[in-house]
């Protein structure tokens, strides 16, 4: 197994494209005018790591496993919680290897970083239990869109999530963690 980094999209932009239409597959139903050209504009202007918006990539040698992002808005309906981590998302084939765990960890990591003292996510309920194992408590239940979904919150720590990072590698106890989302993404000519 190649070991997987995580990398600022700003360089690994060569796969804005492809997560783009990963995420609109993944997120599209909650914003259904949400469209690829849309998403790949959003992703180009998350340009690197001092500001938000940012996103990461998971990569394995040269092709991305996963994906995540700290955005200061996620929806429209819900802008009185604010800053996000947002659009988690691991390639059905690489889940359970700990990816999402370790793409959560950089993302509060970073947050703490710049000192923000709570970051938001939001998720179905059956994802929850995902989320408290990496030290997220629950927040609020609300409706968004056509989903019934579950704020949560933590207060970035640097060093608790760096642990947890090293921590999520692929081990029995991170791989039996269910990922974010389990959409099946169908390879199209436009995804690949």
């Amino acid at each position: 197994m190649s070991t997987v980094r995580i990398a600022a999209l700003a360089d690994a932009s060569e796969h804005i494209q492809a997560l783009a239409c990963a995420h609109v597959q993944a997120f599209g139903g909650l914003l259904p005018d949400w469209s690829r050209s849309d998403a790949a504009a959003e992703l180009r202007a998350h340009t690197g790591d001092a500001d938000l918006p940012m996103t990461w990539v998971a990569l394995e040698g040269d092709d991305w496993v996963g994906s995540v992002s700290l955005l200061q808005e996620d929806h429209p309906q819900i802008p009185q919680y604010s800053p996000w981590l947002a659009t988690l998302y691991v390639r059905p084939s690489q889940r359970g290897r700990g990816v999402g765990a370790r793409l959560v960890a950089h993302c509060v990591a970073t947050a703490a970083q710049l000192q923000l003292p709570w970051l938001y996510l939001y998720c179905e309920p059956g994802r929850v239990g995902f989320y408290r194992r990496l030290g997220w408590q629950w927040h609020a239940d609300l409706p968004l869109g056509p989903l019934q979904v579950v704020v949560m919150r933590v207060a970035p720590q640097p060093h608790r999530y760096a642990e947890v990072a090293v921590r999520a590698t692929p081990v029995a106890a991170v791989a039996s963690m269910p990922e974010t989302v389990e959409i099946e993404v169908p390879p199209t000519p436009h995804c690949r």
